[in-house]
């Protein structure tokens, strides 16, 4: 599998990475053999990050990761994330200090390679919220993850940009990252435009990418199969919207309207393998990423995403078919 710089980390991270989460939830859900299966086959195409945070299954996939990754002669960049409490009395560093421990101890390390910050980034605040201020200022957020890195519980420091542009654009234009979590996909693919088109609906991360890119901060994709909603019209019932405006019902549209647009048959393939590798490659056409993170409910799914990665990014022709969908906004106005 390539690699790609993830910005001023220097590190040459796989195209495709492993994503540990919920949606996916094959480090939640599989039994212990599909579970090693899917570890060694990601490990043996290439795929050299696994990324993982405390909420996924409530602590299991990071248990899984503490036993599986022992298994294994190759050990993989890893990553996980802290969540506060904006509305707790308990100072951010010592909430950190709490989070990053317990993630430590069910991972079976002594310390990860990042630490992503997993609230969004909102003036509106509160108990999931964090304002722009409340991160920067003085004993905030970011000063909280320099702690941890300062003690050698993790090399680089990042954050989840979900929240209103201008809060993670300001966020990420700080230099204080040095990777992003950023979303990004053939439904809502803003985070790379500087404007999308008057018809286009949806929530706007425009400009997100091009800052990340003058401060040299990584950009790592997430959803880029959107939940799901990409991949299949299957509902698995762990559909959970990144931003506000992500009504299913309209998502589903959205894609149907995608993959039509890309040459759907009755098979449920496009002129650019399935679904899923559509939406994975179309990902892998902008230069700006440095990889994507996938989330697997089986080993099939794993399967796809490395052959997504062979077959390398989609055409021209392909991105200038969506361009024309979203002048019209999926046709659904």
């Amino acid at each position: 599998m390539k690699t790609r710089r993830l910005g001023r980390t220097g590190i040459e991270v796989s195209e495709v990475i492993f994503g540990g989460g919920w949606v996916g939830g094959i480090l939640i859900n599989g039994d212990d053999d599909t579970r090693r299966k899917a570890i060694r086959r990601a490990l043996d195409a290439g795929i050299n990050w696994i990324d993982t945070a405390p909420s996924y299954g409530q602590g299991r996939s990071e248990e899984a990761l503490g036993w599986l990754l022992p298994e294994v002669d190759e050990q993989p960049y890893l990553s996980t994330k802290v969540r506060l409490d904006g509305a707790s009395s308990e100072s951010y560093a010592s909430q950190m200090q709490r989070s990053i421990e317990g993630s430590l101890e069910r991972l079976n390390r002594p310390s990860v390679d990042a630490v992503f910050l997993h609230n969004a980034i909102s003036g509106a605040g509160g108990a999931s919220g964090i304002p722009v201020e409340r991160l920067l200022g003085s004993q905030g957020a970011a000063d909280a993850l320099d702690g941890l890195r300062e003690q050698g519980l993790t090399r680089f420091i990042g954050l989840t940009a979900s929240g209103p542009a201008e809060s993670c654009c300001a966020a990420v234009a700080s230099g204080r990252f040095d990777v992003a979590q950023v979303y990004y996909n053939m439904l809502n693919p803003s985070a790379a435009r500087s404007a999308m088109p008057a018809a286009w609906r949806g929530h706007d991360f425009s400009g997100l990418m091009g800052v990340c890119a003058r401060q040299d901060c990584g950009i790592v994709v997430i959803r880029a199969l959107a939940s799901g909603v990409l991949a299949t019209d299957e509902r698995h019932g762990r559909e959970i919207p990144m931003t506000r405006d992500s009504e299913l019902a309209v998502e589903e549209q959205r894609a149907r309207a995608a993959m039509e647009a890309l040459g759907l048959d009755e098979n449920g393939m496009t002129a650019y393998g399935t679904r899923s590798q559509a939406a994975i490659r179309f990902v892998l056409a902008n230069e700006a990423i440095a990889c994507t993170e996938v989330g697997l409910a089986e080993l099939a799914h794993l399967d796809q995403a490395i052959e997504a990665a062979d077959m390398g990014p989609l055409p021209r022709e392909a991105l200038d078919a969506l361009d024309t969908l979203y002048e019209r906004n999926f046709g659904l106005e």
